[in-house]
């Protein structure tokens, strides 16, 4: 039998995890893990980049951890832990610091968009944040990241770094390939930003239905549809878009065929997305209900994903150190 690439993806602890991050990150974290030897990390010193809460901090891991396993992440067939409980990520950060030229992470279009969402804070975190990514990955010598399409330049960066360090230190890592999903990059119900907890326009994946629908009432949709008689072009609809992704083959095109020749109108577009979202995401939200009383359970399934990540991680480590000449 042929041996299961390696896959490492992660996710940050930043409050909310909404209907985009399960579409772009959480769905095919867990339709990977039949196909691939999976490490999923919640990764919480890419987020003290920016200004965050230290006291609120252990919750939201906590709350990460518990929406992942309720969506479908079995601890069992995958590690999953904490990035900061395993140190080896910050050591070969360090590391992989010294051979990454300071041009290559300017370049970087996350960098330059998070210099002005951040203007009061720009740190120096901001600028090699790629560079502790690509250690996340090459700690577990991952063979497969999923991304999108706004972590496509980093993970060439990552290869990059691959490149530069075997050519100089001898064969160590391999090169990861990009997995890129079939969800593009999930728009907020504002149709126009990516989805977002800072900008309100997200719908969590733990949403009550009242909530979901209040939101998506007043979603944007397409934009030249100013009556309820005015035909429609799906192509353009954020909403439409959204069904793709909850509502079934059948649905979509009589939504579709209703939109052009204006036999459905926007509303009730958005009441049949409504309950498909609601229908998808009800386990979920039950499944984290139960959860949210066993914070020890969740801990220990933490601590125990962290005891198998460090065993990788300790022997990368031990392999490095040798290789650039600081083991004796």
């Amino acid at each position: 039998m042929d041996r299961k690439k390696r896959v490492f993806s992660g996710i940050q602890p930043t409050g909310i995890i909404h209907i985009g991050n399960y579409l772009g990150a959480i769905k095919r974290w867990i339709d990977l893990i039949p196909k691939y030897n999976c490490i999923f990390s919640i990764v919480d010193y890419h987020a003290i980049t920016v200004m965050y809460d230290p006291k609120e901090f252990p919750n939201k891991i906590l709350e990460a951890a518990k929406v992942l396993v309720a969506s479908g992440i079995d601890p069992d067939k995958a590690i999953l832990f904490v990035q900061s409980t395993v140190p080896e990520h910050t050591e070969l950060q360090w590391i992989l610091n010294s051979i990454t030229p300071i041009g290559d992470l300017e370049r970087m279009t996350q960098y330059k968009d998070k210099k002005q969402q951040n203007a009061d804070n720009i740190n120096a975190g901001l600028l090699t944040y790629p560079i502790l990514m690509a250690s996340d990955i090459l700690l577990y010598k991952g063979e497969v990241v999923p991304v999108g399409e706004d972590q496509k330049q980093h993970l060439e960066l990552t290869r990059e770094i691959v490149r530069r360090f075997n050519k100089r230190f001898g064969d160590t890592f391999p090169e990861p390939q990009t997995l890129l999903g079939v969800a593009p990059r999930i728009k907020g119900l504002d149709g126009n930003a990516k989805m977002s907890k800072s900008l309100n326009n997200y719908i969590a994946l733990v949403e009550e239905k009242d909530e979901i629908w209040n939101k998506l009432r007043v979603a944007v949709t397409d934009p030249a549809r100013k009556r309820r008689t005015d035909p429609g072009n799906p192509d353009i609809c954020n909403i439409f878009s959204f069904h793709k992704y909850f509502s079934s083959e059948e649905e979509i095109k009589k939504i579709d065929n209703g939109c052009r020749t204006a036999e459905i109108g926007c509303i009730d577009c958005k009441k049949i997305l409504a309950e498909n979202i609601n229908r998808t995401i009800t386990p979920i939200r039950e499944r984290k209900r139960e959860l949210d009383s066993r914070d020890n359970e969740i801990r220990d399934i933490l601590y125990n994903g962290t005891e198998k990540a460090k065993s990788i991680a300790e022997k990368t480590m031990d392999e490095v150190r040798g290789k650039i000449g600081v083991k004796f």
